[in-house]
């Protein structure tokens, strides 16, 4: 995918949907990605996270976002545990 296709599909997302929305990047190297992919409309705001458990996806959506809880809450959980699982594993 081109860096043009990616800011595309971002715009795009955001028509779609109100100011509720939060997507997350992940990135080794946040140095090497392209500026106009990081600007604010894009990426309004980065936060580093090194591990992310169930309480830290809540956090930024509750301090963020304020939304305390979401039907969808209790399927990234289990993702984020069969991470963690995979993880330990390798």
């Amino acid at each position: 995918a081109t860096l043009s296709r990616m800011l595309t599909f971002i715009d795009r997302l955001w028509l779609g949907y109100g100011d509720e929305r939060i997507m997350i990047v992940k990135t080794n190297h946040k140095a090497k990605l392209d500026l106009t992919l990081l600007r604010p409309g894009h990426m309004d705001v980065h936060i580093h996270m090194s591990y992310c458990t169930p309480c830290g996806f809540r956090m930024p959506a509750s301090n963020y976002l304020q939304i305390i809880e979401h039907p969808l809450f209790s399927k990234i959980e289990m993702l984020l545990e069969l991470k963690k699982v995979i993880q330990v594993a390798e």
